[in-house]
């Protein structure tokens, strides 16, 4: 097979799985005019393409996808001009599928297809190379989303330098258990004590006083029993506590960053575990999707918590140390449908108790979740294991 005809799907993967296992020197799309009219998004398709190091000539067919009669005309003329050419029925609109039958019945051409349950490969007709070929493609996280037109910014966290503190994962989740219940507290007081000085430069130093100012006027208290844990596993050094005063030096940038953000506990320690399952080919934290790819500032962006990819399966996590809501949900649910594929999962892990409101629109939504009674009972891992099935 020289040239792939590729009926055009509105899941990313189902266009580009076959081109990747079969590199066929060019892959002939027949899709809807504004797909066909579209240079940015074919643009992310080559990008894509160049980025997995496959050389293939891309080209853009327009047809009315829901007009058998006119798919079934620009298959024969394809066909025509490429007569080692093979069809992939994967994807494709009911219209497209009638119309590679109608064509088959004229030109014995080689029909293959894709089974997302199965994550094989199997033969319609004349299609020997792709019969019950499992799919061996190991997806990154960036590819997820520039093969859907999209991109990933820069987030809160490098991603690149997180190696360097795996010891630390354990230990700082171990403390957030013990004074979740305070955490909020906690991290408002040392977010006081660390402010930025006036040249905006960020300071390792923190100094205050054991009171200081929380939400609309409220006072917020010095926790020391937490303050001396940090410092036992070193995310804190030099901890000076006196009758009125309280200072210390953070470890680094990365730990004053970590201290200072309510959320980024549970995040990093979902991050380890699932690199702890040993399933995933990536796994990153603070993903900020920018949906149109193009980094203009004005484009839709929305931030995932931990994402994590086994072969072309992307599952979506939301982590929350409070009440999940119902738009924490709906805004997951929608990332997981428009870069998943139709074979992503996604899953929301708080370390408050699952509300059976949350739980019962987490159901419809076909969301997991994994709430504290779980991780307190040692299930996070198995739960995780659980969303590649």
């Amino acid at each position: 097979m020289k040239t792939l005809i590729e009926l055009y799907d509105e899941r990313p993967v189902e266009n580009v799985i076959s081109t990747e296992m079969f590199r066929p020197e060019c892959t002939v799309f027949i899709c809807p005019e504004d797909v066909a009219s579209n240079r940015e998004l074919q643009k992310k398709l080559k990008q894509y393409f160049k980025s997995r190091n496959i050389s293939c000539r891309l080209e853009f067919i327009s047809a009315s996808v829901v007009d058998a009669m006119d798919v079934a005309d620009h298959i024969r003329k394809i066909a025509g001009d490429h007569p080692d050419c093979a069809v992939d029925i994967a994807g494709g609109t009911d219209a497209a599928l009638f119309a590679t039958g109608m064509i088959y019945s004229e030109i014995p051409l080689p029909v293959f297809t894709y089974s997302r349950r199965q994550n094989m490969f199997f033969s319609i007709s004349n299609a020997p190379f792709a019969h019950q070929l499992p799919c061996d493609i190991r997806l990154k996280i960036r590819d997820c989303f520039l093969m859907a037109g999209g991109s990933i910014r820069t987030g809160r966290v490098d991603n690149r330098v997180l190696g360097h503190y795996d010891d630390l994962y354990q230990p700082f989740f171990d403390c957030f258990m013990r004074h979740r219940r305070d955490w909020t507290k906690i991290i408002t007081y040392i977010q006081r004590i660390s402010l930025q000085g006036r040249d905006e430069a960020v300071s390792l130093k923190a100094e205050g006083g054991k009171c200081v100012k929380g939400e609309q006027g409220s006072r917020v208290y010095a926790p020391e029993e937490t303050l001396r844990e940090l410092e036992d596993i070193s995310m804190i050094r030099e901890l000076n506590i006196t009758e009125d005063q309280v200072g210390f030096v953070f470890r680094d940038e990365q730990c004053r960053a970590w201290l200072r953000d309510v959320g980024s506990v549970l995040e990093l320690y979902t991050r380890k575990v699932c690199r702890d399952t040993g399933l995933f080919d990536d796994v990153q934290t603070s993903v900020i999707v920018d949906w149109q790819g193009d980094d203009r500032p004005d484009n839709v962006i929305n931030e995932i918590d931990v994402m994590a990819v086994r072969g072309i399966r992307p599952v979506f996590i939301s982590c929350k140390a409070c009440a999940v809501k119902t738009e924490a949900l709906n805004e997951l649910a929608i990332l997981r449908d428009r870069f998943g594929s139709g074979i992503a999962r996604a899953a929301i892990i708080t370390t408050e108790q699952g509300r059976k409101i949350m739980r019962h629109r987490a159901q419809e939504l076909d969301i997991a979740v994994i709430d504290l009674a779980d991780i307190q009972k040692g299930l996070l891992k198995g739960c995780i294991e659980a969303l590649c099935r």
